[in-house]
This record gives structure tokens, C-alpha cells and sequence, in this order.
């Protein structure tokens, strides 16, 4: 029997690990991205980072800023800049939602992840609110207090 093959939608997903942590996450959308043919191919190696990307609004277009995608190894003179703003493809009226999501004032608009749906590559933003430090705090403690209880049911299952 041959071995099963890799995930390969898994190993091609890019996640931002903080937003989460650092937001609430108050309403999603799948958005696409005008990229070049390097920025893909950096994509599906999987050597792109969103960590410290967001979005932001400017002449009635939604822009993503600060995402890194590392230049294609194979590349030539026509590479791209890593850190290049990038548009977000959308339709008009969840453009017009977003941009009054933001400036209605103490949201931010944060990729969450960037994956492959067929060959288009999409990503998943949402609008957030920031989190203060005793909410981030109050996550932490129920997180440990779920560990804790599956831990204890796990070694009553046991018994």
C-alpha cells in the first residue's frame, strides 16, 4: 500500500499566530490578493509571513501592508520587493463595510491566514478590536484552566 500523501493545503497555509492573542475578532472575509508570479511561487514554498501585516484604506481600495514574501530563489531581475503593499480583491460593498468598519474608529483590519483555494491565493481578514492586557490575561487563565480539565478527565477516563 503506497504512503499517504502530504497535506499539502496544510503545508501551504500561512497563519498570523498573534491575532488571536492581540484581538478580538469581530467579523471575517475571504478576500484575494493582485500578486506576481515569484510572490506565488514564494507563497506555495510557504516562505511568506503575515505576523506583523494589516490593512488599510486608502482611495476607496483596500491595501495589505507590511506582508513579507521572500523573494523567489529562482527568480530573475524581475523579482519582487518582499514587502511591497499588496491590493486586496474584494467586492464593492464589503469594501464599503470594511471602510466603515474603520473609520467608525478602534478597529484594525488583520489578516488572520493566507492559504490556496484551487491556484488563487486568498486571504482571510478580519475587522478587530484590540485587546487590553487583562483580557489577554483572562484568555491565558481560561486556556490553563481547559488544559487542566482535560488533563484531569483524560486521568479519570483511565481509572
Amino acid at each position: 500500500m503506497p504512503a499517504p500523501k502530504p497535506d499539502s493545503a496544510r503545508l501551504t497555509e500561512i497563519r498570523n499566530a498573534k491575532a488571536r492573542h492581540d484581538y478580538f475578532v469581530e467579523e471575517k472575509f475571504e478576500a484575494g490578493l493582485a500578486l506576481k508570479g515569484t510572490e506565488v511561487k514564494s507563497i506555495r514554498a510557504g516562505r511568506a509571513q503575515i505576523n506583523d501585516s494589516f490593512g488599510r484604506a486608502s482611495k476607496g481600495e483596500l491595501w495589505l501592508m507590511n506582508a513579507h514574501i521572500e523573494t523567489y530563489a529562482f527568480g530573475n531581475v524581475h523579482n519582487h520587493d518582499p514587502r511591497r503593499s499588496r491590493k486586496l480583491l474584494l467586492h464593492a460593498h464589503q469594501i464599503r463595510k470594511i471602510i466603515q468598519g474603520l473609520e467608525a474608529g478602534g478597529r484594525a483590519l488583520v489578516p488572520l491566514r493566507m492559504y490556496f483555494k484551487g491556484a488563487l491565493v486568498k486571504v482571510e481578514i478580519a475587522l478587530c478590536s484590540g485587546k487590553k492586557l487583562y483580557d489577554k490575561r483572562d484568555d491565558l487563565k481560561q486556556r490553563a484552566e481547559a488544559r487542566e480539565l482535560d488533563k484531569a478527565l483524560k486521568q479519570f477516563r483511565r481509572r
